[in-house]
């Protein structure tokens, strides 16, 4: 692990950030390149009819996005955060209109053979308004709404992703809530929220009775810790109530909103049906894929599951799948220490900083960064129902990649300040 003390380059440029930025790309071409190989097949470097000479293109593309920012002035990007927010806000929003439809979602717009996803981008664009928002909250009185009006640049990004059906990349933007506890959001409101969607879960996979049980043990250990406050007893109280009315407002919703395939795609997601052959597919194939991969792996290009493309999106969101069977659990492993260093890297630099600016923008880079992350990896081995967001800098596409390269680079730029 990288210790808070190790210094910079002399131009303030933190090389570990683009070792490990480099080091995680080039995993993610060479197992794109494996998951598609071809013994039999002639070899060509930019083939643009395979997903590995498609992503070879994005990357050199990334890297002059990269190259360019780190030779930008880093209060270009404060001077100008709120006006590139509304700029792709405006582009995503136009998606509704002018995008096209894949896999279910219209969260990308056509142009010639290739196709861009605008939500990615509104990924830094978020969090730069979020940075400079709280730059210029300073006195006590502004705190006291700051949050309020700061979860509205979260709303704004994620509502429009709900609209193209995109569910994956609107849950990302909340990953910035991570980045509000840093900055002082009240830790009892975080913890309502955590149990709200803990409601809504164990409703979906229970019964009303057992989730209405599992929060009258909450209450009654609420209601221990505020003995003698009658108060906090009553407030602990209509709480309790607010939950039950919840409870059977969700088992209402699944039952008479939601259609027959989506209460089925619920169902098999935690584990209430089976469905092998249609729901449960991918998730089987990725268990399949990683397991048969063991303690140390197959070895590269000798996985079987995802070049046979038994593995549903081998490239895109299910791409540690390939990781996981050629290299193992050793490599995999490596692949998230990878990550957890970057991460920490990122947060290390952001709270030894004087800049209010660069803390919470890095803040916002280390959440999205986690949160896909752990969603990923997490629905790949099944611990997570599967939402479909990619893996960053490994998993196949040039929107992706050119989202996360800039979420990254400006932060580089803006912390060499």
């Amino acid at each position: 692990m990288l210790t808070d003390n190790q210094s910079v380059t002399s131009k303030g440029i933190d090389p570990y950030l683009i070792i490990i930025y480099v080091a995680l790309v080039i995993v993610g071409w060479l197992t794109i390149y494996s998951s598609s190989y071809d013994p039999q097949a002639e070899f060509t470097l930019f083939n643009l009819d395979q997903n590995y000479g498609r992503q070879l293109i994005w990357i050199i593309i990334s890297a002059v996005f990269a190259i360019s920012i780190l030779i930008v002035d880093g209060k270009f990007f404060y001077n100008h955060a709120y006006i590139i927010y509304l700029i792709f806000m405006l582009l995503i929003l136009s998606v509704l209109f002018l995008g096209t439809d894949i896999n279910g979602a219209k969260a990308w717009i056509k142009i010639g053979a290739f196709s861009i996803q605008p939500i990615e981008f509104a990924k830094f664009a978020t969090a730069l308004a979020l940075a400079k928002f709280f730059n210029e909250g300073k006195t006590d009185n502004e705190r006291r709404h700051i949050f309020l009006i700061a979860f509205v640049f979260i709303l704004v990004p994620a509502g429009i992703a709900i609209l193209q059906k995109d569910t994956g990349s609107a849950l990302v933007f909340f990953a910035f809530i991570i980045m509000f506890y840093r900055e002082g959001f009240n830790s009892w409101l975080m913890l309502m929220g955590v149990l709200i969607v803990l409601t809504f879960v164990l409703t979906l996979m229970w019964n009303e009775l057992y989730t209405i049980a599992f929060l009258l043990v909450v209450l009654c250990i609420s209601c221990f810790f505020v003995k003698g406050n009658k108060k906090k007893l009553f407030r602990n109280v209509g709480i309790f109530a607010g939950f039950v009315v919840l409870v059977f407002a969700v088992n209402v919703a699944y039952t008479n909103v939601l259609q027959p395939h989506q209460r089925q795609r619920i169902d098999t997601i935690f584990g209430k049906s089976i469905d092998p052959k249609g729901a449960d597919f991918n998730l089987n194939q990725s268990k399949i894929a990683i397991g048969s991969g063991g303690f140390s792996g197959k070895g590269y290009l000798n996985g079987t599951q995802t070049k046979l493309n038994f593995v549903p999106e081998q490239s895109t969101d299910f791409i540690f799948c390939g990781i996981g069977e050629e290299w193992g659990f050793i490599g995999s492993i490596a692949i998230f220490a990878l990550f957890l260093t970057l991460i920490i890297r990122i947060i290390q630099l952001a709270e030894r900083h004087k800049s209010t600016f660069v803390r919470v923008y890095g803040y916002g880079v280390a959440s999205v960064l986690f949160f896909h992350l752990v969603i990923n990896i997490g629905m790949t081995i099944g611990l997570i129902p599967v939402i479909g967001i990619p893996l960053p800098f490994i998993s196949y596409g040039g929107s992706s990649l050119w989202g996360f390269t800039l979420l990254l680079f400006i932060f580089i730029r803006i912390n060499a300040e």
